[in-house]
């Protein structure tokens, strides 16, 4: 029977490293069982990835007679990652270690809408603010991630004619903080991060399901076979700016939507869109946190706006269930916290409107991440990419003949360098 990593992938130290990575492996006889390479073989392997200090030894495993075999892990603790998730009024920032961890957080207020400028100086302000929180000096930073409410292209890190964020079009977010740290900088549209947060750590046998945020907002991130499904131009899952054209739409006029156009999804359902309703109503509410306490208090016309917005969510994500077929629907954001008014509603909607088929096998839940969705998912996000296979063989056995790899995804040029560099040795041995 084939190997899991037969062939000349399983002769490199990077395959082996994500073994350890993923947890499928902890000892040198789990290598060459998942690989059928020989011990002395593995034993290199190993020597490569611990003298690198990628790897650290993990104490000793049961023994089954004689020596116990020495255990070995991915060391988590030889960097350190900043993530900042933007939301169009909040920003939580988060510094973790390379697993994903988060070790300390802060969260506050913004105006995306303000400018890059602005915003990206008060991310850099809580990311040094968190670094002297816990004593970790700047060159032991490894990766930066930054999520942000609009579309991007992830090969550039670079926003797309964002909605809401006025004067981001274009803007060299990984530029700006190459100048500041002497890392790589992953940015991903928020959603979508919140989406690989949840199925990497919750969710793992859920290969396909679907993230849809509910704050401000409305957006979706899509995991398809595990992975992110992006578009060609970083604008798949755009759920919120969609037509609706249920019940509740006026055809005559619709709601104006805040990127242009009318009878948008969000023009109907996003909280700025029930706030829109509930001042219209005579209250005063000014944020979504009050939104929501209204709803869990029963007030009668926060709750039948929640209902109402129910069913227009409802309505666009069985649209999305019959396209994509998901096992899971996950829903986060400040008005998941809503409760059952919300996810009772969704429910109603598209176990009634999608096929059979489709809803078959189908769970639509809440969060478990919650806040820390956005955080943890562009720590996980980085992982991928900072320990791909291919980046770890480049910086540990570089090529002599053949030239250097030019970009891998995100990363080219200086922040590839960057990269190569923090994996090729323990930076905590030239402090």
């Amino acid at each position: 029977m084939k190997k899991p990593f037969e062939g000349n992938d399983a002769l490199r130290a990077g395959a082996i490293l994500s073994l350890f990575r993923s947890g499928q492996a902890r000892t040198r006889a789990d290598v060459i069982r998942l690989t059928g390479l020989a011990r002395s073989t593995v034993t290199q392997r190993l020597e490569q990835l611990l003298a690198a200090g990628l790897l650290v030894p993990d104490g000793a495993s049961a023994s089954t007679g004689g020596r116990p075999p020495t255990q070995f892990k991915f060391n988590a603790t030889r960097g350190v990652l900043l993530t900042a998730d933007v939301g169009a009024s909040h920003l939580r920032c988060a510094l973790t270690d390379l697993a994903g961890t988060i070790l300390a957080e802060e969260a506050s207020e913004l105006d995306v809408a303000a400018g890059p400028l602005p915003v990206l100086e008060q991310v850099t302000a809580t990311f040094q603010a968190l670094l002297r929180e816990r004593a970790v000096a700047p060159q032991m930073v490894h990766g930066i991630g930054i999520s942000v409410p609009g579309p991007v292209e992830f090969a550039t890190g670079r926003v797309v004619s964002p909605p809401i964020m006025t004067g981001w079009d274009g803007f060299d977010i990984p530029g700006y903080f190459l100048e500041r740290f002497a890392c790589p900088t992953l940015v991903d549209n928020d959603v979508n991060v919140m989406a690989f947060g949840e199925y990497k750590s919750c969710w793992p046998e859920h290969p396909h399901m679907l993230m849809v945020k509910v704050g401000t907002g409305v957006g979706c991130g899509i995991i398809s076979n595990g992975q992110v499904l992006r578009g060609a131009q970083g604008a798949a899952g755009d759920l919120g700016h969609i037509p609706y054209s249920g019940d509740l739409a006026n055809e005559t006029r619709p709601p104006l939507c805040r990127c242009g156009n009318r009878g948008c999804v969000e023009a109907y359902a996003g909280g700025w869109a029930l706030l829109r309703d509930l001042r219209a109503l005579g209250h005063e509410v000014h944020s979504t946190y009050e939104l929501v306490r209204l709803i869990r208090a029963g007030q009668p016309d926060a709750v039948r706006l929640a209902r109402e917005a129910a069913r227009v969510l409802g309505q666009a994500i069985s649209d999305a269930v019959s396209l994509l077929n998901p096992s899971l629907v996950v829903l986060g954001g400040r008005l998941a916290h809503a409760d059952e008014p919300l996810l009772a509603g969704i429910r109603e909607v598209v176990y009634r409107r999608s096929l059979p088929l489709a809803t078959r096998t189908l769970q639509i839940t809440t969060s478990r991440l919650d806040i820390h969705a956005g955080v943890v998912g562009l720590a996980l996000l980085l992982g991928e990419y900072l320990y791909a296979p291919e980046l770890v063989d480049l910086a540990l056995d570089p090529p002599t003949s053949l030239p250097p790899l030019q970009s891998y995804g995100p990363l080219s040029g200086k922040a590839l360098a960057y990269t190569l560099r923090l994996l090729s040795r323990d930076v905590k041995e030239e402090e």
